[in-house]
């Protein structure tokens, strides 16, 4: 399943040094803005330690984790929404994304500049957000105009989607963003085709220090109000220290963490927290040639979540053999499992949970 997530921010806030520590592949992280020109991509796996616990319980030859795109795209300033620095091409590539993690710096440090000339979390992301609101309003007020025609006619699914972007409109207007409105399915059907920017979910990554120069006065404690207020989702890691890390062999690392003073791995939970973020989840299938996580969307069915591993499944699906990763653990074994009762037999209307180990039947 190609869902990306796209890394966003200002310039110098440690987008591109987060993305080597991400991917493992070198792309330029230099001290200056606008380093990044052309967006680079980072097919990353999903750490799941479930993974490894059935590739060996069933002894395979090739285990395949699951994975999710990352693009690290070039930063943006103000005024983006109107060609300012590289606004169009960085506009450009956000929209081709699915989901948004928005860098934003939280410490001090006098030899990284930064692009306003002092460091303020909160005001950064309403720099970002603001030139993300103008660019989406400047969409939907062409559209509104544009299909006055169709409204005027008649025609029922424009004048559904009139009444939608309406309600987006005046959310942008009052600097919200697109995605604070609770909109139903269909309303959200209505405008998809628009590909808003702010409609994509958020999620905001605090780019901090291990050396002790992180802000932790009035400035992170609005930031912090801030998240509560909008209810949104954020991550710390310092991106700095996950950057070194990355070649060092796994043995190794959480010896050089305790040194760094970081205990847990900032990246593994970024990536988890995208994984859900894009609302996916993770079905597994093992066996001695191969074990393997597969990406699903949330509330997927058994024939839809069977396209993961071909198109033709969801057509020729006729039933799926399913069984917990919890209990296929206990049993030890699929053949123990199934004298348990604990592997069942699942139709074409079973929705598909985080974990499942199935063997389809077409």
């Amino acid at each position: 399943m190609a869902l990306a997530i796209g890394i966003v921010g200002l310039p110098n806030v440690g987008k591109s040094t987060l993305f080597n520590a991400l991917t493992k592949k070198s792309v330029p992280a230099e001290n200056f803005p606008f380093c990044t020109i052309d967006p680079s991509v980072g097919v990353v796996a999903v750490p799941d330690e479930r993974l490894g616990v059935l590739s060996r319980l069933s002894e395979t030859k090739k285990t395949i984790p699951a994975a999710v795109e990352f693009v690290d795209i070039a930063g943006l300033v103000k005024g983006a929404s109107t060609g300012e620095g590289l606004g169009n091409k960085f506009l450009s590539n956000i929209r081709e994304v699915d989901a948004i993690a928005e860098v934003i710096r939280v410490f001090d440090d006098p030899d990284v500049v930064h692009v306003n000339g002092a460091v303020d979390p909160l005001d950064d992301i309403e720099v970002i957000n603001l030139e993300l609101i103008l660019a989406d309003l400047q969409t939907v007020t062409k559209r509104l105009s544009n299909m006055e025609k169709e409204v005027r006619g008649g025609d029922k699914d424009a004048i559904i989607e009139q009444e939608v972007l309406k309600k987006v409109e005046q959310a942008l207007t009052a600097g919200k963003l697109a995605n604070s409105l609770d909109l139903d399915e269909k309303e959200v059907l209505a405008i998809k085709q628009l590909n808003l920017l702010t409609m994509k979910p958020f999620l905001y990554v605090l780019n901090k220090k291990s050396d002790g120069k992180n802000i932790e006065d009035d400035r992170y404690q609005r930031l912090m109000d801030f998240f509560e207020s909008t209810n949104s989702k954020w991550v710390e890691v310092d991106a700095s220290v996950e950057n070194e890390l990355k070649d060092v062999s796994d043995d190794d690392k959480d010896e050089f963490r305790r040194e760094f003073g970081v205990l847990e791995s900032g990246i593994n939970n970024l990536i988890r927290k995208g994984y859900e973020l894009l609302n996916l989840i993770t079905y597994f299938t093992t066996g001695k040639e191969e074990t393997r996580a597969w990406t699903i969307l949330r509330d997927s069915t058994a024939p839809v979540a069977g396209m993961a591993i071909h198109t033709d499944f969801k057509d020729k699906f006729i039933r799926a053999e399913i069984i917990s990763y919890d209990k296929l653990v206990e049993a030890g074994t699929m053949a123990t499992a199934r004298e348990k009762g604990w592997a069942r037999t699942e139709g074409k209307e079973y929705i598909v949970q985080d974990g499942d180990v199935i063997e389809f039947r077409i």
